[in-house]
């Protein structure tokens, strides 16, 4: 084996793509968005705990994760891969494929992991893989190596068909696709994606799952739109709008609630994203033939608009669901107990597949006799998650939560002021921030009403009554 030239990445998404190739060839399966997070977060020395709360996980996990990641590594390479040690390994790492002694190096020239032929040696695999980034013409860029790799899809299809008319017919230059978190966002957006991939001319997935200055963020999004990179910002971002107006581009962020501050209302940007606002706005209301999705958990004023019809900005928020077909496969009994599991539950399918999870372990698989017992239980993954989402809310919103928590019934804003000492403009900001973030629904009935996400008020009331804001 003849070892590899050093390699520079020049960004993250060139580190993953190897990395997750490296894995692809040995395992057939592309990295998870765990895996994915810790590849990123140890290459931005970030210690195993800001990873996990990045991600909503225990430490625990992402430490059984990474360990695993390491040793798989470790098998590949033929040397001992660490946390410690990932960066410089990664730089000068080299492989020999078990198959056909290809050696595989990063083209920093178009951001794609390429064999390089030896003979005529290569597999039926690799020769489909050669044949697929050889014919990518530059008229059909797709730069998607961050974004999931969707096993199921259920019962999204009218919001697939939302996404199809604003892009196509409504030519909608800004869409923010939003809900809690686990209800399917990132899902759909991979959905529309690949059944969608040679409408675009250009297509570029980033997570901010760990988010950069703008600045940065551009000079990454410029890298794939093979530009090199102006020296001031504003010339940057006047070059990336040439790129959208001359070609028809899809643009996908996910995760971007983590530009957001926190303990602060829903939406607020945090001082070293600032210029994000700016973007987001500029995206939508300068002229070009491009479209950006935006993918959160909270929503900020970019993404909101009083009337579509005269501007170019689309929200799509997701509903529950409420498809059967989201528990098969899980290995759970009583088939005509789904749907009450799925009420209970919100149709969310993290919460969905958390319970599953515990069902099996502790009622065998018994639906019916999980539903007998009469409560909404909290699983240890539901609860860690809550809890980081508790400490994100503001104080406003913490008081509030607290508040509504007590009542299965919906409550009125009236008794909200009476009960808790916040001024008018407090109560009415953290009730339209707890919206914007999706954990309280506002009701019309003879009045105006508010209801707290159920299977967050049952956790609210379990680990939090006791809490001060």
């Amino acid at each position: 084996m003849k070892p590899l030239p050093s390699v520079a990445f020049v960004n993250v998404s060139q580190l993953l793509q190897f990395v997750d190739r490296l894995v692809v060839e040995r395992t057939g399966k592309h990295l998870d968005d765990v895996q994915r997070a810790v590849v990123e977060g140890t290459w931005e020395r970030q210690t195993y705990d800001d990873i996990a709360q990045k991600c909503y996980v225990t430490k625990n996990h992402v430490g059984d994760v990474g360990a695993e990641l390491w040793q798989l590594l470790s098998e590949i390479l033929g040397e001992d891969i660490k946390k410690t040690n990932f960066r410089s390994s990664l730089e000068r790492v080299y492989i020999e494929s078990s198959d056909n002694s290809n050696i595989y190096h990063i083209n920093g020239s178009n951001n794609n992991f390429c064999p390089t032929q030896i003979s005529n040696q290569l597999s039926p695999r690799n020769k489909l893989y050669e044949t697929d980034i050889n014919t990518q013409s530059t008229s059909h860029y797709r730069d998607l190596t961050v974004a999931p790799q969707i096993i199921n899809f259920y019962a999204r299809q009218s919001e697939i068909q939302t996404l199809s008319n604003s892009i196509s017919n409504d030519n909608t230059r800004l869409i923010s696709v939003l809900g809690l978190s686990g209800i399917g966002k990132t899902t759909l957006v991979k959905r529309f994606v690949d059944l969608n991939l040679q409408e675009f001319e250009l297509m570029i997935w980033r997570s901010l799952r760990f988010p950069k200055p703008l600045e940065l963020f551009v000079n990454d999004l410029l890298n794939s739109c093979k530009q090199e990179a102006k020296e001031t910002l504003d010339d940057k971002l006047k070059q990336l709008l040439d790129v959208l107006t001359d070609k028809k581009c899809l643009i996908i962020l996910d995760d971007v609630h983590n530009i957001f501050a926190t303990t602060q209302l829903a939406g607020q940007y945090q001082t070293e994203y600032q210029d994000y606002q700016n973007f987001f706005t500029m995206m939508a209301e300068v002229e070009h033939q491009s479209h950006v999705i935006l993918i959160s958990q909270e929503q900020c004023a970019e993404m909101e608009c009083l009337d579509e019809e005269l501007y170019p900005i689309k929200c799509l928020d997701l509903s529950d669901l409420d498809d059967v077909a989201i528990l098969k496969g899980t290995g759970l009994k009583n088939e005509d107990s789904w749907l009450k599991l799925i009420n209970l539950y919100e149709g969310n399918p993290v919460y969905l597949k958390s319970i599953a999870i515990l069902i099996k372990k502790i009622f065998d698989g018994e639906v019916a006799e999980f539903l007998g017992d009469n409560s909404l239980i909290i699983t240890k993954d539901m609860q860690y998650n809550f809890h980081q989402l508790f400490k994100r809310i503001s104080p406003i919103e913490q008081q509030l939560v607290l508040e509504l928590s007590k009542f299965d019934q919906p409550v009125s804003r009236e008794y909200l002021k009476q009960s808790l000492d916040l001024s008018s403009m407090d109560l009415i900001n953290g009730l339209q921030s707890l919206q914007q973030r999706y954990l309280v629904r506002k009701i019309k009935e003879d009045k105006i009403l508010f209801k707290l996400s159920s299977v967050f008020q049952e956790y609210v009331k379990n680990c939090c009554l006791n809490l001060q804001p």
